[in-house]
């Protein structure tokens, strides 16, 4: 349910440098090492707030999508780390490969999500959860078995979006954990509008509130690890018609603290060399998406300040741009992780 008369916010297409930033500071891990290696060790440096029974969010994708989150990856993960966590989904509010339960079953084996239970959580209904705080909604609409799990990893391939800007933490749980025919729609639909008639700041605040919901939820048993590899300007909705991944891979980051970890990403590609950030920082500005982060600050969801922990060197404070420093610009087809699993890195 939408609460009336509420007024988008400004400036989403602003990006906010760190050193103008106010307020309070988070930690935030980084690792240069994308493998599953890499995963399993960035993921201890947060996981122990993980109890009980565990959801593991990430986006699945659309059929045969190239540049989704390495199965492989996550099947390590699950077995050394997670043996009795399961993967939770919802279907998707457009047609596609996952628009009813029976077809993205389908496509979770075509995309070998296999080795672990998946719940599509709104495959026998939906619940609703309160959105504390928020000015477009007092409750959002999720799957119905998403409250029947104690803790949630949050695991996000960061890429682009064609109306968000960028899919980050926040996209996945706002978008991926709102059911695919009632939760959805209240994101992107106007009541007289046609499908996709809400979008930038509007949008943004609304996806964050969504959020909101299922955070608040979960905390403090909450944490979120972005994976910035095979980033194209689309999203892994978009599967294998995305368009071609010219970003660079710069690594994986990992926190207990939402903004803090999305900011960290967005922070990563301004300082990204040779201007190897441009695309992607294009998408991100003429959708508004920075509107993403300056609302999840103003509704008290986290930091935009944070200190950076470079774990491949002995948990060192980094800035973004050193981070990235040695990042080279340009797309290698040698690093292209297609569907089939060649030049898998």
């Amino acid at each position: 349910m939408s609460t009336s008369k509420a007024v988008a916010g400004k400036d989403g297409n602003m990006y906010v440098p760190f050193d103008e930033r106010t307020g309070g500071s988070s930690v935030v891990f980084f690792t240069r090492d994308l493998s599953e290696d890499g995963l399993k060790k960035i993921y201890d440096k947060v996981s122990s707030v993980l109890t009980g029974k565990v959801a593991i969010k990430l986006h699945t994708g659309e059929a045969e999508g190239p540049n989704i989150i390495p199965r492989p990856w996550v099947k390590a993960l699950v077995e050394s780390r997670l043996p009795e966590a399961t993967i939770v989904e919802t279907n998707t509010y457009y047609e596609g490969t996952r628009y009813t339960t029976e077809d993205h079953r389908k496509t979770l084996e075509v995309n070998g999500w296999t080795f672990c239970p998946v719940d599509i959580t709104d495959a026998e209904g939906v619940t609703t959860l309160p959105v504390k705080g928020g000015k477009w909604f007092e409750e959002m609409h999720v799957g119905q078995s998403l409250p029947s799990y104690d803790s949630l990893l949050v695991l996000t391939h960061f890429k682009g979006h064609t109306m968000g800007g960028f899919g980050g933490s926040n996209k996945n749980i706002g978008i991926g954990c709102a059911d695919g025919r009632i939760g959805k729609k209240e994101i992107h639909t106007y009541p007289d509008g046609d499908m996709w008639s809400i979008a930038e700041e509007e949008l943004m605040e609304r996806i964050s509130e969504s959020t909101k919901a299922t955070v608040d939820h979960f905390a403090p048993h909450v944490c979120f690890i972005n994976t910035m590899r095979n980033m194209s300007v689309d999203c892994d909705c978009a599967g294998p018609d995305a368009e071609p991944v010219v970003t660079p891979d710069v690594g994986i980051l990992a926190s207990l603290d939402i903004l803090a970890v999305d900011n960290a990403c967005i922070d990563l590609l301004y300082n990204l060399p040779e201007d190897g950030g441009k695309e992607l920082i294009e998408r991100v500005e003429t959708r508004h998406g920075l509107r993403q982060l300056s609302y999840m600050k103003e509704l008290g969801m986290g930091n935009d300040r944070y200190t950076l922990i470079d774990i491949d060197n002995g948990d060192a404070v980094i800035t973004a741009a050193e981070a990235v420093k040695d990042v080279k610009s340009g797309w290698r087809p040698d690093r292209y992780n297609t569907f089939w699993g060649r030049n898998r890195h």
